[in-house]
């Protein structure tokens, strides 16, 4: 039987895909359980049911590529290639995290990985996206930026500026929005009068597409097609994911404006069980093969909560360091 993955990737990417995607899920699901615990605290938002999108898009990115997003980043940030441990560490609020425990939740950072950051304030990525694309076409890099952000974001002005100043300095930035229908608890098509985001794209004369975002390969075809075409012509390009969060908007929400049929709807669309059928299919791997991938990643998690928990607290004078002023 011919595949039709294998004419996109070879099987060791697939399954690659496969096990980043697996590794999301099973760390946002111990940080519910390291909630409920009280070893994490604050706002905790988590990305389950989106993590096709972050792992077909990271795959369809380059490695210097910038990558930023919004709250609900921990997935993106290891499938750019965090360290779990040091981002549970992060969550946890311990010196070893990849903040040295000052972040948080919400705001993951590693220049090394060119993974620019979470930003806690809606919108607050769009204009950095910007000035980091301006930036690489300044100092003629091979590089673009990548923000991801969420339909709750499209009414702000900095979305409207950014892809105004994008367009009009023509920046290298592909804009991707992960379209999970709700702005907290506010279902997009209330709050937009424009509900089909990619359309808005048009008024900044920027092309764009919308997506299944619960299909991993859609996504990385996608997002792979919108790179080249974005460093090849040094223009913006803006993606819409259509994808859904089986959890509330944060652990402290319990999503009483969703119907349990909606969810269970999206549920049945899950990104995971999904490619696992098709990699099954395809005879890419066996049921045993992706049983194998799941319990590693759950050994990988177990060993970030570990580490978090043995982690040492930060110093007392660490708050005067890290800052500006």
């Amino acid at each position: 039987m011919d595949s039709k993955l294998r004419a996109i990737l070879p099987d060791q990417e697939l399954l690659k895909l496969y096990q980043q995607m697996v590794l999301s899920r099973e760390f946002e699901e111990s940080c519910a359980e390291q909630y409920t615990k009280g070893h994490i605290t604050g706002f905790l938002h988590l990305y389950s049911g989106q993590e096709a999108v972050a792992v077909g898009a990271t795959a369809g990115l380059h490695k210097d590529d910038y990558i930023l997003s919004a709250y609900r980043e921990h997935a993106q940030a290891i499938v750019r290639g965090a360290d779990p441990k040091r981002v549970m560490a992060e969550l946890f609020g311990k010196a070893t995290g990849i903040c040295k425990g000052k972040g948080g939740s919400m705001h993951l950072f590693d220049p090394g990985l060119s993974f620019m950051g979470g930003y806690a304030i809606v919108g607050g990525q769009f204009p950095i996206a910007v000035g980091l694309a301006f930036a690489a076409k300044y100092r003629k890099e091979d590089r673009i930026s990548a923000c991801f952000f969420g339909d709750g974001a499209v009414n702000q002005g900095t979305f409207h500026e950014g892809l105004n100043w994008a367009r009009l300095w023509n920046l290298p930035v592909l804009f991707v929005c992960e379209n999970n229908f709700y702005g907290i608890g506010t279902e997009v098509h209330r709050s937009s009068a424009l509900a089909d985001i990619h359309k808005r794209a048009c008024g900044y004369d920027i092309p764009a597409v919308r997506i299944d975002g619960m299909d991993v390969m859609a996504v990385y075809e996608a997002v792979k097609w919108g790179v080249d075409w974005v460093r090849e012509n040094s223009r913006p390009y803006l993606i819409e994911a259509m994808t859904y969060r089986f959890r509330g908007h944060s652990m402290a929400d319990p999503g009483k404006y969703r119907s349990a049929a909606e969810v269970e709807l999206w549920k049945a669309r899950d990104p995971i069980v999904g490619f696992a059928k098709r990699l099954a299919d395809e005879r890419i791997a066996t049921g045993e093969q992706l049983e194998v991938i799941r319990e590693k990643a759950a050994a990988i998690v177990q060993e970030a909560v570990k580490f978090a928990e043995e982690s040492p607290w930060p110093e007392d004078d660490e708050v005067y360091k890290d800052i500006y002023v």
